[in-house]
């Protein structure tokens, strides 16, 4: 990687830092250049909008996402064992010994921008579609290995299972429950066999 590049990453690491603080829209190329210890003019040369910063943010969100959570996943058998590792690999990114405390960024992020018109939005938008997409395709896995049943919906099974994570997400940063963990793997112990079982 050169010295641009470093820059450049050393930037959007630190717009993340941020975000993950204040939220995405309170990051500006000022607050950042004050941080870096940079010249405006040499942001600028990196990033020509405070827009293209935020979507190079969300971008670098996606990618640890998908190293953190949906690789290792897909380095698992096909069927219930993928799926496990997808909500496990979830988990951690909420709440594991790499986690931010304030949980799931890309949800924070969802919140921040579900009003906000724009390619921001647009570009969360697609990452919530690609998301759910993974789920059902590995739920579709799941049905190929005959450990789901034929009929399962597998639209409606990526819906519940990103409705028990944004569940678990809740209880741990907001309740700060202690059972959340075990009661999140009971709930989705049960939408597995919900979706073992023919309907």
């Amino acid at each position: 990687m050169g010295k641009g590049e470093q820059t450049r990453q050393l930037i959007v690491d630190r717009a993340l830092t941020l975000a993950q603080k204040v939220g995405l829209e309170q990051v500006t190329l000022g607050v950042l250049a004050q941080e870096l210890e940079l010249s405006k003019s040499g942001l600028f040369a990196h990033f020509k909008s405070k827009e293209q910063l935020q979507l190079e943010v969300v971008a670098e969100v996606v990618h640890r996402f998908t190293n953190t959570v949906i690789i290792p996943a897909l380095k698992q058998p096909r069927g219930v064992p993928r799926v496990e590792a997808l909500f496990g690999g979830y988990l951690k990114w909420i709440h594991g010994p790499s986690a931010h405390p304030s949980g799931c960024i890309l949800m924070a992020l969802s919140y921040e921008y579900d009003d906000r018109p724009g390619p921001v939005l647009d570009a969360l938008l697609e990452s919530q579609r690609d998301w759910l997409d993974c789920i059902a395709r590995v739920a579709r896995g799941a049905i190929d290995e005959k450990q789901f049943h034929k009929d399962l919906d597998v639209k409606q099974f990526a819906f519940e299972f990103d409705g028990l994570l944004m569940a678990f997400q809740r209880a741990i940063k907001l309740h700060h429950n202690p059972r959340a963990e075990p009661m999140a793997r009971k709930a989705l112990a049960n939408l597995l066999l919900q979706a073992a079982s023919p309907s």
